[in-house]
């Protein structure tokens, strides 16, 4: 599931940057590609100062390696290997009748001692911060 989930996010995070900057018509995305020491890595996008975005960003990461101490002693557990992905993105428009976007989407896989899984969960979620409450936009961003 880990190779299927973090495959998906790489290519949605092309899909939503690419149509983010035909929107934007100016802007275009700045990419760094950053790894983690400890294990994996990801792709940091930016934009900023565009005729639509004020700035935004649509991140990717996939790290792994040993359960940190605070993890441990959240799962109650004495040693484990994780792995985790996820896509994060935060746009803030230029006009305040747009609302500002947030979301994230992870998934997440822990380790016993020899490599199975023991516990695994998607999580996240979305939401738009609006500077002006339009019930109708409201009911359409719910449904």
């Amino acid at each position: 599931m880990k190779d299927k989930f973090f495959n998906y996010i790489q290519e949605l995070q092309d899909t939503i940057t690419s149509k983010l900057e035909a929107i934007d018509g100016t802007a275009k995305f700045q990419e760094d590609i950053w790894e983690r020491p400890e294990g994996g890595g990801g792709r940091t996008r930016v934009i900023e100062n565009g005729s639509v975005f004020e700035k935004g960003g649509v991140n990717i990461s996939g790290v792994h390696g040993k359960l940190p101490e605070s993890m441990k002693t959240y799962f109650d557990v004495e040693d484990a290997d994780f792995f985790a992905c996820g896509l994060s993105l935060v746009l803030h428009p230029k006009n305040p009748m747009v609302p500002t976007v947030h979301a994230n989407w992870r998934y997440f896989e822990m380790y016993n001692q020899t490599g199975d899984i023991v516990d695994q969960w998607f999580g996240g979620g979305q939401d738009l911060t609006p500077y002006y409450l339009f019930d109708d936009d409201a009911r359409h961003f719910h449904r």
